[in-house]
């Protein structure tokens, strides 16, 4: 299966695609935006592909079949960023999906997408955007997985998390590179299929959690 990582050059798209590369049966593509990191992406088992969610994506999906968006503008830019990347790139690569005829697109979301005006006043703006991105995918048609983690830490991996439509998020953390993993395992795991869900660090293996939603 040919599956494109947008956000590739990212903390969690590095993880995602070196998750991915493990399975012969996965063929994976990293998308950046600059040449010099495309080494990263080869060192990683992936294949980069050129291209900028701030620009015409069209081509990046060409012959692929699942998408996963990991990409984020980051919390050092402004909200112009947020928007351009978060819900416009968001958005362009959902269209040019649905228009080369590629079903299976898993987002990485957040918690507090689902009411952005509870959120503190500097992350409304960004759960704003997330929240028209994931709007747009569910109107979309495409079969979609939603994941929307807690707050993330560069912890080592767990292997385990909590998984439920709504979780409460007080407190709560989660490994990047269980994210990652919930991210690589949800392409094919037909019970996530059309679903949003939240996790964070529990007792359940992701396997079984993600069985079990």
């Amino acid at each position: 299966m040919n599956i494109l990582i947008a956000g590739a050059n990212g903390t969690t798209g590095k993880q995602i695609i070196g998750e991915l590369s493990k399975n012969p049966q996965m063929n994976v593509f990293g998308m950046i935006r600059k040449e010099e990191q495309a080494q990263t992406i080869k060192e990683l088992g992936g294949h980069p592909v050129l291209a900028d969610l701030e620009g015409n994506v069209d081509k990046a999906v060409d012959n692929m079949e699942a998408i996963i968006f990991a990409a984020g503008s980051g919390p050092k830019t402004g909200p112009d960023k947020t928007t351009a990347v978060d819900k416009n790139g968001a958005i362009k690569l959902v269209d040019a999906a649905k228009k080369k005829g590629i079903e299976r697109f898993i987002m990485l979301s957040s918690v507090g997408t689902d009411d952005p005006e509870q959120a503190q006043e500097g992350m409304r703006h960004y759960l704003e955007a997330k929240h028209d991105a994931d709007e747009h995918l569910k109107a979309s048609g495409l079969t979609y997985t939603i994941v929307r983690p807690v707050a993330l830490t560069n912890e080592q991996a767990i292997g385990k998390i909590f998984a439920e439509a709504k979780v409460d998020h007080a407190n709560k953390s989660i490994p990047r590179a269980d994210v990652a993993s919930v991210l690589a395992q949800s392409i094919t795991a037909e019970n996530t299929f059309n679903k949003t869900f939240e996790i964070f660090s529990g007792t359940s293996p992701i396997k079984e959690a993600l069985n079990n939603i």
